[in-house]
């Protein structure tokens, strides 16, 4: 009888033990013990029928095996840094204030290019804290190969791991974008990472030197098509195929630039006094335009560019809500923003560029591609457009973090994934049958 008593009751500790698992398997995503590491892919400047007159193999195939969107829509302004930061926050841009490529102060008139800002911790830390950080503040283990934003600290802290690219740093190298394919897939595998963004900053520098249309664009596209075919050979020889999801997408599209003869170029100037009427100003930089007007002169300004043709200005306190821009603290007082195909002078013609962005983000071709696959995807499935910085809460979601506050929304992309009734993973699901049948086994 004592024999039997104590059978009963590690029996009953058994069983208490494994509704106990079997409770926190069946919670959600958010919630479950198993957790699938996750590498986000951006490709600078990839439009988002950029393989629709290209042979993509591997980007064909991965239609079948995950997700596609038909499209996105980055935020509005359609450039790199400011895209970016909105995936990686899940923010407007008038909340992450990171509003332009270029680092400016329109006190002083500092002006620094884009790739002198990515170890500026003061243009990208305003407050808002990136996905690496949150992550890492819940104990996960996140790194930053190239991305916008990931070499800069926040609040004093660092990513775990960042690499930033260097002012000269070569973008077209395919031996170097597998190598770095390598080097992610280590950080996986070996050091058990969590979380790794990866940059490449083409399509994007060809589509401006050469035009969206050009020979060399498709020929950079079928590259990218190879390094995704490599990258699924690498996930495979890592053991990684059964944990990790990857999303690839980009930060905006590209458009042609018109040039003369077939059109007039706006140089703003012929509009308006520009060294009398303001004092700060960044033009000259494609589609998206920023002015300080000097004291007194916001509406001599305004009045001005609203007779300049193929462009729309705006007072910033007057910006559409849609903008999401006019809350702005960063953002100057006056907004121009060019007709697609048209770039912005201030003197006189100093544009060479033969494509470009930055300009309004309903303009087709400012839209971009959203891929995924992975163990938490749907396979074979094809999904409305959305904004881009609905991103961010599926990747907390996938992370099984709780997000920092964003403007973004799991209920859009929520059908991407792989669901159960009871809104678990079906890594949990499995993980309930097996322990009940643990339990039978117990029991009988």
């Amino acid at each position: 009888m004592h024999s039997v008593g104590v059978k009963m009751k590690m029996r009953l500790e058994l069983f208490m033990v494994i509704t106990s698992v079997i409770c926190t398997a069946g919670k959600p995503l958010s919630k479950a013990v198993m957790r699938n590491k996750l590498l986000l892919i951006s490709f600078d400047g990839f439009r988002w029928d950029y393989d629709q007159d290209v042979d993509t193999p591997n980007l064909d195939q991965l239609v079948k095996d995950g997700v596609k969107a038909k499209y996105i829509t980055p935020p509005m302004l359609t450039m790199t840094a400011p895209s970016h930061f909105t995936t990686i926050t899940g923010r407007w841009v008038e909340d992450h204030e990171v509003v332009h490529n270029m680092m400016f102060d329109a006190k002083t008139n500092l002006k620094l290019p884009f790739k002198m800002t990515l170890r500026k911790s003061k243009w990208w830390d305003n407050g808002v804290p990136p996905l690496w950080i949150t992550a890492q503040n819940q104990g996960l283990k996140t790194a930053s190969f190239y991305y916008p934003g990931g070499g800069v600290n926040y609040s004093g802290q660092a990513v775990n791991r960042a690499l930033v690219r260097s002012i000269d740093h070569p973008d077209d190298n395919e031996t170097e974008w597998r190598e770095n394919i390598d080097k992610v897939m280590s950080w996986f595998s070996d050091e058990d990472f969590n979380l790794v963004t990866l940059y490449y900053g083409e399509p994007d520098n060809v589509g401006h030197a050469k035009g969206p249309d050009h020979q060399d664009r498709k020929v950079i596209i079928k590259q990218i098509d190879r390094t995704i075919g490599y990258l699924r050979e690498a996930i495979i020889r890592h053991g990684l195929t059964d944990s990790l999801n990857v999303i690839i997408t980009s930060d905006h599209g590209m458009t042609t630039v018109k040039k003369r003869p077939q059109v007039d170029e706006i140089i703003l100037n012929k509009y308006l006094n520009l060294l009398q009427l303001a004092s700060f100003e960044i033009l000259d930089y494609g589609g998206f335009g920023i002015l300080t007007p000097r004291p007194g002169k916001e509406q001599d300004v305004f009045n001005a560019l609203s007779n300049a043709p193929n462009l729309t200005v705006y007072k910033k306190n007057e910006i559409p809500e849609n903008f999401h821009l006019a809350k702005s603290q960063r953002l100057p007082p006056i907004v121009i923003v060019a007709d697609l195909g048209f770039n912005l002078n201030s003197r006189f013609i100093v544009y060479v560029n033969k494509g470009d962005h930055g300009y309004h983000n309903g303009e087709m071709d400012m839209k971009t591609i959203f891929r995924a696959f992975g163990p938490d995807f749907k396979k074979n499935f094809l999904s409305d457009p959305f904004d881009s910085i609905h991103i961010y809460p599926l990747m907390c979601k996938l992370l099984q973090i709780e997000p920092a506050p964003h403007n973004g929304s799991l209920t859009v992309t929520q059908n991407l994934l792989v669901q159960t009734p009871s809104g678990g993973s079906q890594t949990a699901q499995l993980s309930v049958a097996l322990l009940l049948s643990m339990l039978l086994v117990v029991f009988i």
